[in-house]
């Protein structure tokens, strides 16, 4: 009799240094058969709702988890089997790819399609989503190299006794910034790296027992009155608790980390934006539509950069180097319904007004849709807030990690104003820009912010750049 061989398809690390991804909906059922590559379920990441594709051909045997639940890096996803023989093995006995290991010596954080199967050459046609017309993101269809999975033996153990005094073994930077994200002490992790070195799935199996023994500790605190559960808190009746969403906790640890590591400082100004009300829907061309006060402002913020570059540069990860660059890469905060993200426009610098407002259009739609791709969230150098879409007038905002400085605009209403010294009716808006206290002094700060507001009250001067 033939024998079965069910292959286990475990989340893997969908970017960010993620440890979990949200179930939206399965694509697949029991029983259907499945091609490599497939996707079979939409997972919300903290970025977006991307699909996962499966690295495995067969028969889908089992699924783990309902919609709505969240599903833990590492943890099984679906089950396959296959009619193929497994000389020299049990029956189903569960087949695990090293996925994680390859992409940690490849160096990619994507790990997604192309896991090292060998049934790539079987790929087939997809399974088409009912009313929807979005294809995997780019960031989702890069393929690692392939490679066999080991059928034949279990990795070494790890030499605990050479290492015990010893530097511990992290060959990725990777690997030790994913550890350091996620609050490990990479002494305490056990290593199953080919030489004694501690690998991404080590760092993310630790994450797990740590946030088993988490769950254990709430658990027993529940049965004292003090942890999850219905019941009073300081007198008062709990009504709910819900759990925070992927994104609310990523953006959660992002501004923890910006607050915890940058010593910020805030300049902020009134500008008199009337001029450049009026002149923006003079700038419409015939037939279209004027572009928004966001370009122009994002358009006057660039200008400026191109003489302040420190704003739009980095700290090395020890903070020894400023890193400094050729351009902008520029973050915009959007308010979505699934929570703030800051999708970028790289080399903003290059772009001018009508086409930095088709850009801005474009990510707005987008993020707001929900269907974001994670590599245009990545590698801002600088950031955007124009809040007074919210209908504010001003914000002590956090900065973007690893950015050093984020301006965000207030909104432009009439304000009594003194010209030539007499109170008249202008638009006013307040621009505040929080920058890194490490990487320049309040004078450079102030210098910036100077210039943007110089370019905002007097258009004219910058209308030949822009």
């Amino acid at each position: 009799m033939t024998a079965l061989t069910t292959r286990v398809f475990r989340l893997p690390d969908l970017g960010e240094g993620l440890t979990e991804a949200g179930l939206v909906q399965w694509l697949v059922a029991v029983g259907d058969t499945i091609v490599t590559d497939q996707p079979i379920a939409e997972v919300e990441t903290a970025k977006s709702i991307v699909e996962l594709p499966s690295p495995f051909a067969g028969v889908v045997t089992a699924l783990h988890g309902e919609p709505g639940s969240a599903i833990d890096v590492g943890a099984p996803v679906l089950e396959v089997a296959d009619a193929a023989p497994s000389a020299g093995r049990e029956p189903s006995v569960a087949v695990e790819h090293d996925a994680y290991r390859d992409e940690e010596r490849a160096g990619s954080g994507n790990v997604l399609i192309g896991y090292g199967t060998t049934e790539r050459g079987r790929s087939g046609r997809r399974r088409p989503r009912a009313a929807s017309g979005s294809t995997t993101p780019p960031s989702l269809t890069q393929i690692a190299p392939e490679k066999t999975p080991p059928e034949e033996s279990a990795p070494e153990p790890p030499a605990q006794d050479a290492r015990a005094h010893g530097p511990v073994a992290v060959r990725s930077p990777l690997v030790r910034r994913l550890a350091r994200d996620l609050g490990l002490d990479v002494h305490a992790i056990v290593p199953t790296g080919h030489d004694g070195a501690i690998t991404r799935a080590d760092v993310l199996a630790a994450a797990v027992d740590d946030a088993v023994d988490g769950a254990a500790a709430q658990h027993r605190g529940a049965s004292t009155g003090t942890g999850t559960g219905t019941g009073t808190v300081d007198g008062l009746s709990v009504t709910s608790r819900e759990r925070l969403s992927a994104l609310r906790r990523t953006v959660s640890a992002r501004l923890t980390r910006s607050r915890s590591e940058i010593p910020e400082a805030t300049v902020w100004v009134d500008v008199d934006a009337t001029e450049l009300w009026g002149l923006r829907s003079q700038m419409a061309p015939e037939g279209g539509r004027a572009p928004s006060v966001t370009a122009l402002i994002a358009r006057f913020v660039l200008l400026a950069l191109e003489e302040h570059p420190v704003l739009a540069s980095r700290l090395s990860d020890d903070a020894s180097e400023l890193i400094s660059f050729d351009g902008v890469n520029l973050g915009v905060a959007a308010d979505t319904d699934r929570g703030l993200l800051v999708p970028v426009i790289p080399r903003a610098h290059e772009l001018r007004v009508d086409e930095l407002d088709a850009a801005l259009r474009d990510l707005t739609a987008t993020a707001r849709s929900g269907s974001m791709p994670p590599e245009r969230l990545r590698g801002s150098t600088f950031t955007l807030n124009n809040y007074g879409g919210l209908g504010v007038d001003g914000s002590a905002a956090i900065i973007n990690h690893p950015d050093v400085a984020i301006l965000g605009i207030g909104r432009i209403i009439e304000r009594p104003w003194v010209v030539d010294g007499q109170i008249v009716a202008r638009r006013i808006a307040q621009l505040s820009l929080v920058f890194d206290h490490r990487v320049c002094d309040g004078g450079y700060a102030a210098s910036f912010l100077r210039r943007v507001t110089e370019l905002i009250e007097h258009p004219l001067r910058a209308f030949g750049r822009v």
